[in-house]
């Protein structure tokens, strides 16, 4: 069974020294495109030097910054000393060309992008992987029995691997869903400068930029990348974190001790409570639980920092640095879970069946009711027999009296009209499955 931690890579994404590289591919990029043009005085061999000596360390850069309060002057600095590093006084210095005509935002948000990005491909391979996982235990559960319940009633039967093929398919539109954030709104760049004019900077080394770094131009920055991008990212994410959540809820409610038809895996020393040893509790399904809350909270900044002053503030920036990283991590962690929990998860078939015939034939009160509308009975007239014989079985489980069955009660009806040859079929589980396999046929074309 599958049983991991968050990958160390969607960490390191949003670590300064991830970030940083990409400021500093980003700045490197900008110089050799701006060479290539020349329009402005940098040459190639200024460039490639660029290119061989720009480095930096995040020590640096933080005592750099502890003075003056800017991150990126902080960063441009530390760069600066690694590239004019050997050169005289009077020297020409090929750091002078390092961030020409751009701005903060330039580098800053397509960086961020590209994070985002790397982050989107580490959660769309979670999220397949899962996918594989619920595919493929629905077809292996698609025989085993169960009661399916709305409003938390019992209503029809149906089988295990119709919950975990529900899943699967949730899952697919999620990775959809993901793959589309991913393209339409968060791999894009913008070196623009100032307002987004270009007023200092060549427009075409924009798409050199952003092109090396597997992006496409923002077709019109100012100065910012718009947000809107970055809310539709979070609401993604929150919408994968609810599907993750519901399906650790329904693992939740299948383990309370009253139904107990399945079971996220209990490892072999764990302990349940510190004052119940008998305690088998769902802790890392609720622990999804609890986590999607957080990732769904977080959806909300994204669409407060879609709306800034004119044309860019900062009041995005330093909640972006919580809520971005805080999603990416936290839905790579519960997505993790979920693959350890969904390929674990003990089934009880016995039980099942048993919560089945819990309310004594209840469950067959809808094929009892058509059945009586095919002889000729109007529908309200046949309603009212089913539902009087239905409630009499609803006293007797309410009292905790032996009773007797619903089919027995119905027998007893003198407006009964069914035979017993047609009551053996209503109550067999299987006549209401008799049309499942379609529903398998399709999960078996399903591919993530």
């Amino acid at each position: 069974m599958i049983d991991r931690y968050t990958r160390p890579e969607i960490g390191h994404i949003w670590s300064s020294q991830n970030k940083f590289e990409i400021w500093k591919e980003i700045e490197i990029l900008a110089c050799e495109a701006q060479a290539e043009l020349g329009q402005i005085g940098i040459s190639k061999e200024e460039a490639a030097t660029i290119r061989a000596k720009a480095d930096f360390t995040v020590e640096r850069i933080d005592e750099i910054e502890a003075v003056t309060n800017h991150d990126v002057i902080a960063f441009l600095t530390n760069m600066a000393e690694y590239i004019d590093e050997g050169l005289g006084a009077d020297d020409p210095k090929p750091s002078r060309w390092v961030h020409y005509g751009m701005t903060s935002s330039d580098l800053g948000d397509t960086a961020l992008c590209y994070q985002i990005t790397q982050s989107m491909d580490i959660i769309i391979e979670d999220v397949k992987r899962l996918g594989e996982i619920c595919r493929r235990r629905a077809l292996e559960e698609k025989d085993t029995l169960c009661v399916g319940r709305t409003h938390g009633i019992h209503a029809e039967p149906m089988t295990m691997g119709m919950k975990f093929g529900s899943w699967a398919w949730a899952l697919k539109r999620t990775e959809e869903r993901l793959f589309d954030a991913r393209r339409l709104s968060a791999a894009v760049g913008a070196i623009s400068g100032a307002v987004g004019s270009y007023a200092n900077i060549d427009p075409l080394v924009e798409p050199y930029v952003c092109a090396n770094l597997g992006l496409t131009a923002d077709p019109l920055s100012t100065q910012v990348i718009a947000r809107d991008r970055h809310a539709h990212v979070l609401s993604t994410l929150a919408i994968a974190a609810s599907t993750c959540e519901s399906i650790a809820l329904e693992v939740r409610a299948l383990q309370k001790s009253d139904t107990l038809e399945a079971e996220e895996p209990f490892k072999k020393g764990q302990k349940g409570s510190s004052a119940m040893p008998h305690k088998r509790n769902p802790i890392t399904a609720e622990r999804v639980c609890g986590l999607a809350r957080v990732i769904k909270a977080n959806a909300q900044v994204g669409y407060d920092n879609v709306a800034l002053w004119h044309e860019r503030d900062i009041s995005h920036s330093g909640a972006e640095r919580v809520v971005l990283p805080d999603s990416f991590i936290a839905l790579d962690y519960i997505l993790s879970k979920l693959e350890w929990i969904v390929d674990g998860l003990v089934l009880y078939p016995a039980n099942s069946l048993a919560n089945l015939n819990r309310t004594r034939g209840l469950i067959y009160s809808s094929k009892v009711l058509l059945a009586l509308v095919d002889t000729g009975i109007t529908r309200e007239n046949a309603y009212l027999i089913v539902q009087r014989n239905a409630m009499s079985v609803w006293d007797d489980i309410q009292q905790a009296r032996q009773g007797l069955s619903y089919r027995e009660y119905l027998e007893q009806d003198p407006e009964m009209t069914l035979t017993p040859d047609v009551l053996d079929t209503i109550f067999n589980p299987w006549d209401f499955l008799k049309r499942k396999d379609v529903l398998f046929e399709r999960l078996e074309t399903l591919e993530f």
